[in-house]
């Protein structure tokens, strides 16, 4: 019996590392330099202008020479007294260098998705940070 339960819960184990494996996309996280923004609309409720940021987002994220992991995400409604969920959106990037996050800053990905969307947001907040060593 013991020994039942011992590779049904292996089996288990095996099953649910191979599916996410299978579920991830993207290179994974590089810790040497993480770029995190928060956006906030100003029409967070239409939904033409979040269709609107979302496909000229993910055009961006898809095209980016620079950026590696690409992360969009939207509050998780935690309701708790030290978490904010006023955004509407963020992403989080990671870059290999600080050298690559400076040349991502000029690509003309992010530039062309700045000119696209800037009109939709009202408040952006970015979060850099690099490696503790």
């Amino acid at each position: 019996m013991k020994a039942h339960f011992i590779l049904g819960l292996t089996t288990l184990l095996l099953m649910s590392n191979s599916c996410k494996e299978e579920v991830f996309k993207g290179p994974e996280f590089d810790s040497n330099f993480a770029h995190v923004v928060y956006f906030w609309l100003k029409n967070p409720e239409n939904t033409e202008d979040r269709k609107a940021f979302e496909a000229s987002l993910k055009k961006f994220l898809a095209t980016s020479e620079y950026a590696k992991t690409k992360f969009i995400g939207v509050p998780a409604e935690t309701p708790r007294d030290v978490v904010d969920n006023s955004w509407t959106y963020s992403i989080i990037l990671t870059f290999p260098s600080k050298e690559s996050q400076n040349n991502y800053q000029n690509e003309p990905v992010h530039l062309k998705f700045i000119e696209e969307s800037s009109n939709l947001w009202e408040r952006v907040q970015v979060y850099d940070s690099v490696e503790l060593e």
